[in-house]
């Protein structure tokens, strides 16, 4: 026989997983309202990679992967919720297409990266605690988002490896500011909810 208390307590965990899931993926889109904002050497940011560094280094690899699946969903069953209030099917098509699946990657991929940093130091906690943050944002929020980003240029804009890549050149000072920012709140969580787990599968 089942044992009624496990039955219970994996209903609780399941309910906990999905409440995350629509509370991270509303974060993403909140995000997007947010407008643009110019740095000093001319380049304009959004905040929406922030978010996906986030879910990445938050909820884990698992919870990441359906954290950015609900998202794309969403945007694809037309809900405007990208940064300018796009929407629809067209944006899964359009040049920087590969920067979407990029963020489905980089999320699961910042995962990753803190579930193994943060088995390797289960006590990491201050200056330890913002490295392995911001390394696994830089990771998976920057590298493996621009490659998929960069391939989606080459393919969608019919541009060669450089061209592609010095396209999207500019924009990594911005990412490595989000990174630090990304590193500074997940400090924040663990700090306000020690028993928040952040090696979660």
């Amino acid at each position: 026989m089942s044992d009624p208390s496990m039955t219970t307590t994996g209903t609780m965990t399941s309910t906990r997983s999905l409440s995350y899931i629509a509370l991270f993926a509303a974060v993403i889109a909140v995000f997007g309202l947010i407008p643009k904002i110019d740095l000093p050497f001319g380049v304009p940011i959004t905040l929406q990679s922030l978010g996906i560094m986030l879910v990445g280094c938050l909820l884990g690899p698992k919870r990441a992967f359906y954290t950015i699946g609900l998202f794309l969903v969403a945007v694809a069953l037309g809900l405007p919720l990208l940064s300018g209030g796009r929407g629809g099917i067209g944006v899964f098509v359009a040049p920087s297409a590969g920067f979407l699946l990029g963020w489905w990657v980089g999320a699961v991929v910042c995962g990753l990266c803190m579930r193994q940093f943060m088995r390797r130091m289960p006590d990491a906690k201050g200056k330890s605690l913002l490295i392995a943050a911001f390394l696994s944002s830089v990771i998976g929020g920057i590298l493996a988002m621009y490659l998929f980003g960069i391939l989606g240029l080459m393919l969608a804009a019919h541009l060669t490896l450089v061209q592609a890549s010095l396209a999207v050149l500019a924009f990594i000072p911005g990412d490595l500011v989000k990174c630090v920012i990304c590193a500074v709140l997940v400090q924040s969580v663990v700090r306000g909810m020690p028993a928040w787990r952040l090696d979660r599968d």
